[in-house]
């Protein structure tokens, strides 16, 4: 009996079931994929029923974050590195002078990858990878060329088969009679085409949860100040009190406000916009709820609707100018630029009669000790840990979508992962032309390929007991 020890590549059954449960708690954005949770099988530790998009979604963005904390550190980070190199080729724009660096990093990549793993995982496949920079040079960029538009059409063609035995003549009658009746709908006004689901501009863009809920007036001076602090028509009244405001802040700014515009109006020659004569005015108490709200791509939702739900709407990203200060005494202040992150608790509509405004009402994360970059560039976040509690709102138009991966590793932490809108125009399908998010900020460091140091075998995962084949052994003492 030969044993043979676990090569580095070898996950323990913690490291499996840890793995699997990980991919089985994940909630994604609606449209972001399929539902994770149904392609995980915890009795057997393995992922079924994948589809091509589910392999691209898992490659590119959760395959680096369920692998956090299994695997050795080098094995890890070649993977993660993997997955960097096929995120960064489907991006929608790609930089001509960045594909050098990009063939550079594959190579490097496979490298490490000759180091861990056995020959016969060096398929045909696997060696592709070194030529698909140099195929988006010639070609353009992958998304352009990829075949998922085909195969979702497949499949309607083969959703008109009725008769097994003549497929063909199946399509044609349905492709035809389709046709007809789509070329005839264009003729009625305000026509819905028959069989055709509504379009996902429409769907997107849409609201649910409706209610009339009445909120405490601080709540609602707190919300109306956030209007009047971020509308451009405003900021002439801003300016001019500028140090006003840095004694009396939020306190009474939309009464003085309110009574600056009233005496403007006083006189008969007044410029005042109606958009500021409504503004002046605090809105109604009562304001317009939402479960469901769908603007700029996005579809959110609030946070005790995803508690019952099998997707993850609510978590957000804004990025805001905000005054930073390097000790309490620090007398020249700076204003800059800071990511928020955090998840929405209402989505409200602010009436002021003449019109509304879209607000969410969130729960942010202390950016001090409640947001960190680990080394391979992941975004963590503390969703426990709670930023100013005065200071809650944004408009819905500000927002990115993001959603919470718990991180592998344990603890209160929680990956950041970022999604993309999808812009439709009216008509046309116009996809919005914009980078594909990142899992991570920055690829890791791959200062191991000369290391020698490397284990190559776990010590931490049993190996397995291998027969010797006496059998070949009398053939050749026979010839």
């Amino acid at each position: 009996m030969t044993f043979l020890p676990a090569a580095c590549y070898t996950l323990s059954r913690f490291e499996k079931k840890q793995f699997c449960s990980t991919l089985a708690r994940v909630k994604v954005p609606t449209g972001y994929s399929s539902n994770i949770k149904s392609l995980v099988q915890m009795k057997d530790l393995k992922l079924i029923n994948l589809k091509s998009h589910d392999c691209h979604t898992l490659m590119q963005q959760l395959l680096p974050v369920a692998i956090r904390g299994v695997l050795p550190k080098e094995v890890r980070n070649t993977i993660i590195r993997l997955c960097y190199f096929f995120n960064s080729i489907c991006s929608k724009i790609i930089d001509p002078s960045k594909l050098q660096q990009l063939q550079d990093e594959v190579v490097v990549t496979l490298c490490l990858l000759e180091k861990y793993f056995p020959p016969a995982f060096f398929d045909v496949m696997v060696h592709l990878t070194v030529h698909l920079p140099r195929e988006i040079k010639f070609c353009g960029p992958v998304w352009l060329r990829w075949m998922y538009s085909m195969e979702r059409y497949m499949k309607i063609l083969k959703g008109y088969v009725r008769n097994r035995h003549m497929p063909e003549g199946c399509i044609i009658e349905c492709y035809i009679a389709e046709e007809a009746v789509e070329f005839c709908s264009e003729y009625l006004a305000n026509a819905r085409t028959i069989g055709v689901p509504k379009g996902i501009e429409e769907r997107i863009e849409s609201r649910s949860g409706f209610k009339v809920i009445p909120i405490d007036y601080k709540t609602l001076c707190e919300a109306h100040y956030y209007v009047l602090q971020n509308t451009t028509v405003v900021d002439p009244y801003m300016s001019k009190n500028e140090k006003w405001l840095q004694a009396e802040h939020k306190r009474s700014f939309s009464s003085w406000f309110k009574r600056k515009i009233e005496t403007e109006l006083a006189h008969p020659e007044n410029t005042i916009s109606q958009q500021i004569r409504w503004l002046a005015h605090e809105p109604k108490r009562e304001v317009l709820s939402y479960s469901g709200y769908g603007i700029g791509g996005y579809y959110y939702n609030t946070r005790d609707h995803d508690s019952r739900s099998t997707t993850q709407n609510s978590g957000v990203m804004v990025d805001a100018e905000s005054l930073h200060m390097s000790t309490a005494k620090d007398k020249n202040p700076i204003y800059a630029n800071m990511l928020y992150y955090g998840v929405i608790e209402d989505i409200w509509e602010l009436n002021y009669t003449q019109f509304k405004i879209p607000v969410f009402r969130c729960k942010w994360v202390d950016n001090k000790g409640g947001v960190k970059v680990d080394e391979n560039g992941f975004t963590l976040v503390d969703l426990n840990k709670e930023g100013d509690p005065n200071d809650q709102f944004i408009f819905a138009s500000q927002a990115k979508q993001v959603f919470y991966v718990n991180d592998p590793n344990g603890g209160r932490w929680s990956v950041v992962l970022t999604t993309k809108p999808k812009l439709y125009d009216r008509g046309d399908v116009c996809d919005n032309i914009e980078e594909t998010p990142s899992f991570s900020r920055g690829l890791p460091e791959s200062d191991d390929i000369d290391n020698e140091d490397v284990a190559y075998v776990r010590e931490d995962c049993d190996g397995i007991y291998v027969e010797e084949d006496t059998t070949s052994r009398k053939k050749r003492k026979r010839t």
